[in-house]
This record gives structure tokens, sequence and C-alpha cells, in this order.
């Protein structure tokens, strides 16, 4: 494939993205749940696991507000971040729906419109490659309190072998999802943060996240 061609279909891959996280925001539910073979919640749900025993949490990138309404029934302060006005708008009425309070904020991750020391947590599901961003990263150092964790959840991978994962896994690399990606453990602790990656295995697919502490 010539460089031309490689650049078109990267624009047009970041296209399909953006419009399924803001003009077809309705379509992201199913979209993830068809790509996972239904596991994307369950994926998702691996970070609950890495969560401080309580306190408040920043969740960047919220989506349509699944994890916000698991933090919030967990006994949790949330407090969701997002660009979009579209996974605003439906993180709210899930919010409503729930019975579950959450503080959302319409804003950027690498300008994030919060205090020094606001978090006892913050947690990414599936971010885009802001995560790695220099910016992001001194933001993140700035807003977690002494002691605090942060969950990323960076993808997952199907560990069974079958037509249907043999399919989806192509288009998780044609879509530019399975390229090698930054060590982002590496940037965590060149601000001070320890971090390490992590792996759970869960009903055939292999989750990998990455969890980082700021020292005391």
């Amino acid at each position: 494939m010539s460089q031309h061609i490689r650049l078109v279909w990267a624009r047009l891959i970041t296209f399909g993205f953006r419009l399924l996280y803001n003009e077809l925001s309705r379509l992201y539910d199913p979209v993830s749940w068809a790509v996972s073979l239904g596991q994307w919640r369950r994926w998702q749900q691996t970070a609950l696991a890495y969560m401080p025993a309580g306190g408040s949490v920043l969740e960047v990138g919220f989506g349509p507000g699944h994890l916000l309404v698991d933090l919030a029934t967990a006994g949790y302060r949330p407090v969701g971040l997002d660009l979009s006005p579209y996974m605003l708008r439906l993180a709210q009425r899930r919010l409503w729906r729930r019975g579950a309070a959450a503080n959302l904020v319409r804003g950027r991750a690498n300008a994030l419109p919060f205090g020094a020391c606001a978090f006892d947590a913050v947690v990414l599901t599936f971010p885009t490659p802001f995560v790695y961003d220099p910016a992001w990263i001194r933001h993140l150092e700035r807003v977690l309190k002494p002691g605090a964790r942060l969950i990323v959840v960076e993808t997952g991978f199907f560990t069974q072998r079958n037509l249907p994962t043999r399919l989806l896994e192509w288009l998780y690399r044609v879509t530019g999802q399975r390229g090698p990606i930054p060590d982002l453990p590496g940037l965590l602790n060149r601000v001070g943060l320890q971090a390490r990656r992590e792996s759970i295995t869960a009903d055939g697919s292999t989750v990998r996240l990455v969890i980082g502490t700021k020292p005391d």
C-alpha cells in the first residue's frame, strides 16, 4: 500500500471514529458489543477491581456513561470528563434512568479543568492516543491526590481462535488498533507515577491494563 493510500485510509478511519463518538453516538453501544462479541462491558469493568476503597473518581472519556453508573452504584463520587456533547447527553440520560449521580464536565483531557490533588483515582477505558500526550500526563499527575491511583484499560484481545475472532482481529489491525503503541508505563514513570502493565483473562480473551500510583 502506497504512502498516499495509507494516509487517506487513516483519515477515513479517524473520521469514522469521530462520527461514532458524536453524530452516530447512538450506535456506539451496539458497535462496541459487535466488535467485542459481547465482551465490551466485561472488559471495561475489569477496571473496578483496581479502584481504591472509596472516594472521588474521575473518568476521562466516559462515553455513554456505563462505568459512571457502576462507580456511583458502588458508592464512589464519580466525575466524568468528555469532549463530545452527544456522549454527555447519553450519559446524563443513563445516569437519570438508573437513579445514579455523577458530575459531568465537557472538556479536553490535555487541559483538565480541575484543581490540584482533586481525585482518589482516575480511570480511562479504551482511550484514544491522547493518553500518550505529555500535556495530558502532566495534568493527570496534577489532579491525582498523593497515594491516588490511575487505571487505564488499554485494550482487549481474543485468545480463542475461530472464524468470528479472526475476522475481528483482522478488523482491529486494518483500523490501526493492533499496531505498536508507546510505552505508557514508561511515560508515566517519567513524571513520578509508579506504573506497570497488568493482564486479566476473561472468557476467551485477555484484557490489558496500565495501573499507576502517585507516591504519597
